[in-house]
């Protein structure tokens, strides 16, 4: 397509988004299904039927520009979503896979973020108020859902992994004949130096 304004452009955005969230739907129940934290499944069951909603608004706009959703392949949601299924096939403790597993959503988070704040702008622009109202409500959403994710990693997941790495880390200082204390403060004083 032959990009000349900034409808243009606007339409392209619009169907990369649309082929994101499409991915998305595919995958997040697959992702929640993996998750063995339940207010992280729930999370992400909550944010599938949002989605759902978000490929609507998307086929309502589209259409309301005379523009058919289809026809576009987002390669970046296509990237991030098999960056996340790597992860599902590795070999960790639940609590790591679920660390991981937020830090891939909120990377597809953030790429519809992005996405749909430049919509939202070039509706504006282009004086389609309609357009921009059904678009920022998508726009919220992900800013939610983002928001909602790094809530459970910062009180819940990333602790639980964090003393994961603790326990195997204890372990590790028992077989080696160290004792736990003096383990345990180099590997905090490691870490205080690493930052």
């Amino acid at each position: 397509m032959e990009m000349s304004n900034l409808q243009d452009l606007l339409v392209e955005n619009l169907k990369d988004l649309y082929s994101a969230e499409t991915q998305m739907l595919k995958a997040l129940p697959k992702v929640a299904k993996k998750v063995e934290n339940e207010q992280l499944r729930e999370a992400l069951t909550m944010h599938v039927k949002e989605t759902e909603q978000q490929v609507k608004r998307l086929e309502q706009v589209l259409g309301q520009m005379g523009e058919k959703p289809g026809g576009k392949k987002c390669h970046g949601m296509e990237g991030l979503l098999e960056e996340n299924k790597e992860m599902m096939e590795e070999d960790a403790e639940p609590e790591v896979m679920d660390a991981g597993l937020i830090v891939g959503c909120q990377k597809a988070e953030h790429y519809e973020i992005a996405g749909y704040g430049s919509a939202v702008t070039f509706a504006k622009l282009l004086g389609n108020q309609e357009a921009a109202r059904l678009l920022a409500q998508s726009l919220d959403e992900e800013e939610r859902a983002d928001k909602k994710l790094t809530q459970i990693a910062e009180t819940t997941i990333n602790v639980e992994a964090a003393d994961s790495s603790d326990d195997a880390e204890e372990a590790t200082t028992r077989s080696s004949g160290r004792s736990n204390v003096g383990g345990r403060k180099s590997s905090s004083s490691s870490r205080r130096s690493s930052r």
